[in-house]
């Protein structure tokens, strides 16, 4: 999921949409990019879709923007309608946009998984299979999302990590296409309409923080007791938890990356304050389809249900994705969340919010 940079979204962003963009073309221009090394192989790639596998020798004379991603990180998901509005405006000008895909978690890691989330999301640009994190390394990565740009030489010239910058990214797009001699390139920016998970968001009223709940990298767990990872358990739920706390209740398996449910009718609750609650979860494998029950404030969720469930707060879980339970229209405040599974085999990786 996003991590480091990528928590915010930068004031500069909000700040150069404003400014005229010729005034900033003019600036580039004059202060050139700073070269940051040669474009590194795609060579350790696992598979290709939507592509042949692409080299930096054969990209020579292209602009080439190289994307890692993740189809569960939300970070990544509120970056999409950018990536697809440069491909559509920009490829025929000289773009290649890369999308390196180097999975989370372990169902990420199943070709036939990326292939129709790519199709689903509406990815038609050139995706990089990187399931064993080879390209990731010669990149030296380190976040989902994180952008680089090269230009026609194959000289890396700029790179961001994290959501936002949206306008300096496709400036430099544009500049660097520019300077391979590419003509009639638009200079107004892209305006895309996201809908869903792909919304930006509302960062003035975001308190909650990515939170994992498999023991490796999990933070709040208000039951936590470290002699029972790994080990069926029935959390006895109950409480209330604090802001940015949550719980278990019912029979529960908590593993390196994950809480697997046991027994029908396992809750989450998890106390927030953010507009939207996201998670990532599915059935296990193997297992059949689960259906769900969300509340908040321990109600039925109403108008502030999520595109995953409706306004009685039910929904399915019959795939492993991120799944957004709550989207808030009113004034945003601090919130119990809460979900209840009503078949065993429910895993539960990761709460966003937004």
């Amino acid at each position: 999921m996003g991590t480091g940079p990528g928590w915010r979204r930068t004031v500069a962003d909000e700040e150069l949409t404003r400014r005229p963009l010729r005034s900033i073309l003019h600036h580039r221009s004059e202060d050139r990019l700073p070269d940051e090394g040669a474009l590194a192989p795609f060579s350790r790639a696992t598979a290709w879709l939507n592509s042949p596998p692409l080299t930096p020798d054969g990209l020579r004379g292209r602009v080439v923007l190289v994307d890692f991603w993740t189809f569960t990180c939300v970070n990544w998901l509120r970056t999409a309608p950018y990536l697809r509005a440069w491909h559509a405006k920009y490829a025929g000008a000289g773009l290649t946009i890369v999308g390196v895909h180097t999975p989370e978690f372990g169902f990420e890691h199943e070709l036939p998984t990326v292939t129709d989330r790519v199709r689903r999301l509406g990815i038609e640009y050139a995706v990089a299979v990187d399931s064993d994190y080879g390209v990731w390394g010669d990149f030296a990565n380190q976040y989902w999302p994180a952008v680089y740009l090269a230009d026609a030489s194959g000289r890396l010239r700029y790179h961001h990590f994290g959501e936002g910058e949206y306008a300096m990214t496709e400036m430099v797009v544009q500049q660097l296409l520019h300077d391979a001699g590419a003509t009639g390139v638009d200079g107004e920016l892209v305006s895309p309409q996201p809908r869903g998970l792909e919304v930006a968001a509302d960062w003035a009223t975001l308190r909650s923080p990515e939170t994992y709940l498999g023991y490796a990298q999990s933070s709040g767990f208000v039951s936590e007791i470290d002699g029972l990872y790994d080990q069926s358990h029935d959390y006895p739920g109950g409480g209330e938890p604090s802001l940015n706390e949550w719980d278990l209740a019912g029979r529960w398996t908590r593993a390196r990356d994950a809480a697997h449910l046991d027994r029908p009718r396992g809750r989450i609750a998890f106390s927030f304050q953010a507009r939207d609650v996201n998670l990532v979860m599915g059935p296990a494998p193997g297992a059949a389809a689960v259906p769900f029950q969300v509340l908040l404030d321990g109600r039925p969720p109403g108008d502030a249900h999520g595109t995953d469930v409706d306004a009685e707060g039910r929904g399915l879980l019959d795939a492993q994705d991120t799944y957004q339970l709550i989207r808030q229209h009113d004034r945003v405040g601090p919130r119990l969340f809460e979900i209840e599974f009503q078949a065993q085999g429910a895993e539960a990786y990761c709460f966003t919010f937004g």
